[in-house]
């Protein structure tokens, strides 16, 4: 029986351990891949927005060679920051149900069964991407997660999307000397694009160098072509590759087999005391922290406010906690 089961081993979630940990409570932390299993996935030598001291958790300085971290420098330092605190990981089992009540949870995982008198949910929302529902869109050469220019090289390559990560996708892939074409469903790049990446690809698109179709939506995919929806009608082009940067969402699979809410919002927010800070569900005892806090709306949580989310919660657990494991049912 721990104390806490914290299920993601993102920062957020290290956080939670962490500040379990020193209040002197048993936490387990799960994730169903690496540590940090989404800067897996981020694009390799990628710069964070935020500088080190914003990343930080648990008080441990991050040093950087430069004035903002690059992904690897954040997989190293989050790892140290793990092994410094001797965290209780279990990596690479997925959570598939939650079972219990407050005080005796079991979590169910793909490999056996935990019990826990609480329960944190700090899986971000990386995860799962947005799909664009298209034919084609299940071929080998689409995918929604871009590492790196190399392969694009010299290829008809398709950037779907407009915000931040098909803005660098597509600078990228243009100076590998791929031949890109942006699909953007709006009237522009989007207005979120940082200030020095937005110039960059404005002006790329207007010498000609990188093609763009505006107020356009992708119809279907084919092994060599895409076909499109353009407000001059149905069009097609030529196609190698196809980087859907459409976005991703939280686990609401998950947080419905953990029996969480969702608001009837715009954001799909689950369910959880924001007001009163204690970021509790509607299920006693589960709480959330971290990015999933938002449901769709991926801007409003981050690295840098959502490790706060570690103190708050451990306040309610720890206040809220029997001085004895509760005994098993049945």
């Amino acid at each position: 029986m721990h104390d806490v089961i914290i299920v993601g081993a993102g920062p957020v979630g290290l956080a939670c351990g962490i500040e379990a940990k020193r209040r002197g409570l048993d936490p387990l932390i799960i994730d169903k891949g690496a540590l940090c299993n989404s800067f897996i996935g981020y694009p390799t030598n990628m710069e964070f927005f935020s500088t080190p001291e914003r990343l930080e958790i648990g008080g441990y300085p991050f040093s950087t060679r430069d004035y903002k971290p690059i992904r690897e420098e954040a997989l190293d330092y989050y790892r140290r920051v793990a092994v410094a605190e001797d965290l209780d990981l279990q990596l690479y089992e997925g959570v598939k149900s939650l079972h219990g009540a407050d005080g005796n949870y079991t979590v169910v995982t793909e490999a056996t069964e935990r019990r826990a008198r609480k329960v944190v949910v700090a899986t971000g929302f990386y995860d799962i991407p947005n799909k664009m529902n298209v034919p084609g869109e299940d071929l080998d050469k689409v995918t929604h997660y871009f590492k790196e220019p190399y392969p694009y090289a010299l290829t008809d390559t398709a950037i779907i999307g407009g915000a931040n990560s098909a803005a660098k996708a597509a600078l990228a892939c243009y100076r590998h000397d791929a031949n890109v074409t942006m699909i953007v469903r709006d009237d522009g790049i989007d207005d979120t694009v940082k200030y020095w990446i937005k110039p960059d690809l404005e002006n790329r698109i207007a010498e000609g160098s990188i093609d763009a179709h505006f107020n356009t939506e992708v119809r279907a995919i084919t092994p060599d072509s895409l076909l499109l929806d353009t407000p001059e009608g149905k069009a097609e082009i030529d196609n190698d590759f196809v980087l859907a940067m459409t976005g991703y969402k939280p686990n609401y699979a998950l947080l419905d087999a953990f029996g969480i809410e969702i608001e009837d919002d715009a954001a799909r927010t689950p369910v959880h005391d924001v007001e009163a800070e204690t970021f509790e569900t509607n299920r006693p005892g589960v709480y959330l922290a971290g990015t999933i806090c938002g449901g769709c709306n991926t801007s409003r949580w981050f690295i840098e406010n959502g490790r706060f989310h570690a103190e708050r919660v451990v306040d309610h657990i720890e206040a809220n906690l029997s001085a004895e494991p509760a005994a098993a049912s049945g």
